[in-house]
């Protein structure tokens, strides 16, 4: 049965606190969910199309537009819905500016999904919405961890380990805490750099079991702290987190100045968020002052900043 109104979905942004490239071997990571939503709209239309209106970094939906193509292919294909015999129109907008580490794919894999479902009537919970965004998401990235779709589909705070079917801990904190998003304006091909880091793994084989270890270590120590809104621990171990992704190689120039600047200005911690190589890094800002001043460094320094919080 086909709705014959508009209906609508969302999809959260995310960022990834502790964990990147480390949750694709089954290492816990750690996610926030965003306030930032993309949003999708379906109705009937006399032929298939996607009209993407999503705020972006200049260039990321041109960039990924092949991918986005397999993505909607698979998400059709998984609901078995014909779009030659009931052809929609789907549109994407929303507040959540389409760019490399805020988990901008899940969010509009998870919206499409939920507009699809209600547009359909096909009655799927939040888990079935899930397992619908992590087959979107195998177009952008291969083989997704699952972190970001899980993110984008029930929000809050997450400790995620990849599995079949993924374990999932929600995580509350006592207070919110301030953070600071430094677009570094590069969009990054999140297959290549995966495909890279397994590369590299199997080169070091012995290194990368110790920054395994500590990573895993890094995260049950975060989630701690986190609970107890810690800011100055989880600063400490967002430093430490990063220096481990420099380690593994999927830093960059502009993210080191991003960091830098963040630093410099009082962050208690910085690190990359998401794929690395570009995208974006994330600051640790407590309190709205050194939100605002970290923010404005960023801006002077010609980088896009976004204000947010964590739980």
């Amino acid at each position: 049965m086909v709705c014959d109104i508009m209906s609508e979905g969302y999809g959260y942004g995310k960022v990834i606190l502790f964990g990147e490239h480390f949750v694709v071997y089954g290492i816990p990571a750690i996610a926030s969910a965003l306030s930032g939503k993309t949003i999708a709209k379906v109705e009937g239309s006399d032929k298939f199309e996607l009209v993407d209106n999503r705020p972006e970094t200049p260039g990321y939906k041109e960039k990924k537009k092949e991918q986005q193509g397999d993505s909607l292919r698979r998400i059709l294909e998984f609901l078995k819905i014909d779009v030659e015999k009931n052809p929609i129109r789907i549109t994407l907008s929303g507040d959540l500016v389409a760019a490399s580490g805020v988990g901008a794919s899940a969010a509009s894999c998870a919206a499409i999904a939920r507009a699809i479902n209600e547009h359909f009537k096909l009655g799927l919970d939040d888990e079935g919405i899930n397992k619908v965004a992590y087959e979107g998401e195998k177009g952008y990235h291969g083989i997704p961890s699952g972190i970001d779709n899980t993110a984008a589909t029930y929000g809050g705070i997450i400790l995620f380990t990849k599995g079949d079917p993924p374990k999932i801990e929600r995580i509350s904190m006592k207070t919110p805490i301030e953070i600071v998003e430094g677009n570094t304006g590069i969009t990054s091909d999140t297959k290549t750099v995966v495909e890279d880091v397994a590369r590299k793994k199997e080169e070091n084989p012995q290194e990368f079991e110790e920054i395994f270890k500590r990573a895993k270590e890094i995260t049950e120590e975060a989630k701690e702290a986190l609970i107890n809104a810690d800011a100055e621990k989880i600063g400490r171990l967002m430093d430490e987190n990063q220096e481990l992704l420099r380690r593994i190689g999927v830093s960059c120039d502009e993210l080191e100045t991003l960091i830098k600047i963040g630093k410099d200005n009082g962050a208690l911690g910085a690190k990359l968020t998401g794929t690395g190589r570009g995208g974006l890094m994330v600051s640790l800002t407590p309190g709205k002052e050194l939100q605002e001043r970290v923010a404005n460094a960023m801006k002077e320094n010609g980088f896009m900043a976004f204000r947010n919080n964590i739980g």
